[in-house]
């Protein structure tokens, strides 16, 4: 990082946790912003961090940002419900199947089909 002198990670993760401030990584894949216009905010793949500092949680957000306009339908839930019904499963176990098979949609059907 520019201005930390050559400070390796680990002398920096210190410094920070003797300032009171601490960074837990979030398993999250995917992040969406609800923005007020209705619009949101795609981050996909997304690398998520919580930040808390004096008793304040924050969540730092990276990744690759698509926007979506209001009313605009999300690709990756279309993908769940086309899963779901040619395999016959809920949502929950058709999404489970597309975190698997990487978003591919027909190895999914598959997986679900030979009962993986």
């Amino acid at each position: 990082m520019p201005g930390l002198g050559g400070m390796n990670p680990k002398q920096m993760e210190q410094m920070m946790r003797q300032m009171g401030i601490n960074q837990t990584p979030v398993d999250a894949t995917r992040v969406i912003v609800e923005k007020s216009d209705g619009s949101k905010l795609v981050v996909d793949p997304a690398q998520v961090v919580m930040i808390e500092m004096r008793g304040q949680k924050s969540l730092q957000v990276s990744g690759e940002f698509n926007e979506q306009a209001a009313g605009e339908k999300d690709e990756k839930q279309d993908d769940a419900a086309l899963v779901a019904e040619q395999a016959g499963v809920s949502r929950e176990k058709a999404e489970a199947a597309l975190k698997k098979a990487d978003g591919d949609i027909a190895e999914a059907i598959m997986l679900l089909e030979n009962g993986h």
